[in-house]
């Protein structure tokens, strides 16, 4: 992955939303949902063209009105022998109607090149962006403005999707929403839609869960004219699957599916855990990081 190519961890989430994400800006906080904190880790598995290629996990840790979510993901086997791609990242801040961060940092890096960024947010609207090294202006981007860096959330905070529906979470309305992420170099929306509703078993949950169609939309930051952009624009192959996070009115990623010129790529759960109390921070993002972000 060269250096120039910033890997949209947010299209992980877009798609991973990714991915994927909560619908507008933020509005008022709600009431806390749960009387104690919630905390759930989730390992995935990777696999491109039905071929493993690495691991990732999401850790999140929910306290009243506060989220905090990490995130790594590492390639493995050929892949990750050639290209040696890894990444982690981490966000906080507070649940509303949506993600509402106040930080997010990411960092990347292969056997020859490496990004790190670093945000801070205030109710949606990003106060402060730096990209190491900073992205080559080739010409040919299209200009990101202050209102592209309004009502945004940022790719790891999408991964978390608080209820936007009042009933049971896995309401059929809680997949309509659009994901607007900015990720530090690129701003793009994920458009989620209900498909359907299933019932899945992976070891350490066992239950319906939503499977919500997923649309990518190019705002700004991108460059209009590569073919990757137009493919994920056009891209009807796209899915998250959404599982409820117990105790708390919130649903995690439990599949992302994306297909890309090369073949499918599916991030699936291999295990999910459940937990009370306070977890150390400090952990895994998902391996779309580096693979789809070839497609910027």
């Amino acid at each position: 992955m060269c250096a120039q190519r910033f890997p949209s961890a947010s299209l992980s989430l877009a798609v991973l939303a990714a991915l994927m994400v909560a619908t507008a800006p933020v509005q008022a906080r709600p009431k806390a949902s749960a009387a104690t904190p919630a905390n759930v880790t989730v390992d995935y598995g990777i696999a491109l063209a039905g071929i493993p290629i690495g691991t990732a996990q999401v850790t999140g840790a929910f306290e009243s009105t506060r989220y905090r979510m990490d995130v790594s993901a590492r390639l493995t086997g050929l892949v990750g022998a050639v290209t040696g791609g890894m990444g982690s990242a981490r966000a906080s801040g507070l649940i509303a109607t949506g993600p509402q961060p106040s930080a997010f940092a990411i960092s990347t890096k292969t056997s020859n090149s490496g990004i790190a960024v670093r945000m801070a947010l205030a109710r949606g609207t990003v106060t402060q962006a730096e990209i190491t090294p900073p992205l080559v202006d080739m010409g040919d981007r299209v200009p990101i403005t202050p209102e592209n860096k309004r009502g945004v959330i940022d790719p790891a905070s999408a991964l978390m999707m608080p209820a936007v529906a009042r009933g049971e979470l896995i309401d059929p309305a809680n997949c309509n929403r659009t994901l607007p992420v900015f990720d530090g170099a690129t701003r793009f929306d994920v458009v989620l839609s209900y498909g359907e509703t299933r019932t899945v078993e992976k070891p350490g949950y066992s239950g319906p869960i939503l499977v919500c169609n997923a649309r990518y939309q190019a705002i700004a930051g991108h460059r209009p004219d590569r073919p990757g952009v137009k493919f994920m624009e056009d891209n009807r192959d796209m899915s998250v699957w959404l599982a409820p996070v117990e105790g708390t009115r919130v649903l995690l990623p439990i599949r992302i599916s994306v297909r890309t010129t090369i073949g499918t790529n599916i991030i699936e759960a291999t295990r999910w855990n459940r937990s009370g109390g306070t977890t150390t921070a400090g952990a895994p993002t998902t391996g779309t990081l580096a693979s789809l972000g070839e497609q910027r």
